[in-house]
């Protein structure tokens, strides 16, 4: 859910479907049964080529140090769901975290950050404040945007690629399911309607 300026405020609980053992959900974009793969992949030659490293490189990930707190910052995993440009925005916030009010904010920001590029630390220990979440996969849809997002895996389930290496495993992940992410299988935004985005922008 968000405002009318496009920033995200809340999470709403959409369809949940019938439990499966196994099943095939579309990550090209074209099926014609969303959220479940009809093979149309294989008629329109998807390139499914997986380009993100196993683990996450350091010097992918930049680190913002505040008062009380650390940001750490993945920008390659971005999923632009927009919960950190409340108040003022989740960079300015870890540098002012001195403030409990601030500091709370940032930490509520990273949290709802669904593919992990957020991730708040408390400074003295290099802890991670991390939301405790259920082993689950959410599909995430974006009516003001008129996007359908990515698929958020949840609770620390592995990820495994076509030639079975694991992906680094974390709490919270999101992967590609519109067929153009250039860091797949992870999303890298590419769903997100560009004029869409220069327009929530403009009002800010």
């Amino acid at each position: 859910m968000a405002d009318s300026e496009g920033t995200a405020i809340g999470w709403r609980e959409g369809k949940k479907y019938q439990y499966r053992e196994k099943c095939g959900l579309c990550r090209c974009g074209e099926s014609k049964n969303k959220p479940f793969c009809d093979g149309t992949h294989m008629r329109i030659s998807f390139d499914g080529m997986e380009t993100a490293d196993s683990e996450l490189s350091s010097g992918r990930i930049k680190q913002i140090d505040g008062p009380i707190v650390t940001l750490k910052d993945a920008e390659i995993l971005c999923a632009s769901a927009r919960f950190c440009h409340r108040a003022g925005g989740i960079w300015n916030l870890v540098s002012q975290s001195s403030s409990e009010e601030a500091k709370r904010i940032a930490i509520e920001e990273a949290y709802n950050c669904p593919s992990g590029r957020l991730v708040v630390c408390d400074k003295k220990t290099g802890q991670p404040f991390e939301p405790e979440m259920e082993r689950s996969v959410v599909l995430i849809e974006d009516p003001q945007m008129q996007s359908s997002g990515p698929i958020w895996v949840r609770g620390g389930i592995p990820i495994k690629s076509a030639d079975g290496r694991i992906y680094g495993t974390r709490n919270r992940v999101t992967l590609c399911r519109c067929g153009k992410s250039s860091n797949k299988p992870f999303c890298d935004s590419s769903h997100f309607p560009e004029h869409r985005y220069e327009e929530m922008m403009s009002r800010k």
